[in-house]
């Protein structure tokens, strides 16, 4: 019995000896084959941080994909061209949004003549965000504008989430009704997601028509026309430019500059009478501040 003990392990011996470097053949062509895949984007470059956008875009976060593709804006790379075109349409979505929840609050602040202090933060806090987020799709156009001369605009995004519809809180506000602070986050969110749907069914001419829009995006890009990514551009720029007037901020060289931005993509439309019309109001406006100015 001893005997066959002593033959059985030296056999298991021998198995395990020759298993091992088995298994360390088999561990090492395994990694080399991990190592040669692909890598993930390494952090701080702009394929990380066009990941990020992606990633936040998707989540329906657009402050963070604002903030993302600010990142790869800032220097010249392979995906700058994508980055401003989509940027353009996040930044001019934001400030919309902001804008709106600012006059949904100070209609809110004229109701509320007991306690309109919390309104009116709200307006200041909303309009700040406004505002920087208006200046920035006002630089982006302008950068577009000097750089891009393609005939095409490439959106290469998803359509956004959201709605376009208007949320009812918002509603409760204007009519002088404060709600919760999570209640007014879940706002703003749904507010900011609702102005970049409309900026991006614009670009795509489809300002009504959401659907029709989804449907252009469902592969995840699109060309846009350029002449029609411009008219709608200009179009965001005058809307906004209104932030800008004696009864809101009062800053008459911003409204020039959205105004004047808005001209200067208008020279990139074909003419028509809706180009032509839109034109002659930024013009009467400018000389109505530029009178009152004297």
């Amino acid at each position: 019995m001893s005997g066959r003990f002593g033959i059985l392990a030296r056999h298991v011996s021998e198995l395990r000896a020759w298993s091992l470097p088995f298994g360390a053949l088999a561990l090492a062509l395994a990694s080399a084959s991990c190592a040669g895949g692909p890598q993930p984007p390494q952090p701080g470059t702009p394929a990380f941080f066009w990941a990020s956008a992606r990633e936040a875009y998707h989540a329906g976060d657009f402050t963070r994909t604002d903030e993302q593709l600010q990142q790869i804006l800032a220097s010249d790379n392979e995906f700058v061209a994508r980055a401003r075109a989509w940027d353009i349409l996040i930044s001019a979505g934001l400030a919309q949004g902001h804008a709106e929840m600012a006059d949904a609050f100070e209609a809110g602040a004229r109701l509320s003549r007991a306690n309109p202090a919390p309104f009116r933060k709200q307006v200041s806090a909303e309009r700040s965000y406004a505002n920087s987020a208006a200046i920035q799709f006002a630089e982006e156009v302008r950068k577009f504008l000097a750089g891009d001369k393609n005939p095409s605009v490439a959106l290469t995004f998803a359509f956004p989430a959201g709605s376009s519809a208007q949320p009812v809180a918002l509603g409760k506000i204007s009519s002088g009704m404060l709600v919760q602070d999570s209640e007014r986050e879940l706002l703003q969110t749904a507010m900011l997601q609702r102005g970049v749907l409309q900026a991006v069914c614009k670009a795509l001419d489809s300002d009504d028509n959401p659907a029709k829009a989804a449907e252009k995006l469902k592969t995840g890009e699109v060309l846009a026309p350029r002449d029609a990514f411009l008219w709608a551009a200009a179009r965001m720029l005058e809307q906004q430019s209104q932030l800008f007037t004696p009864s809101k901020l009062d800053q008459p060289n911003r409204f020039n500059l959205l105004s004047e931005q808005a001209l200067e993509a208008l020279k990139g439309v074909p003419e028509t009478k809706d180009s032509k019309a839109l034109a002659e109001k930024i013009r009467k406006a400018l000389d109505k501040l530029k009178k009152k100015g004297a």
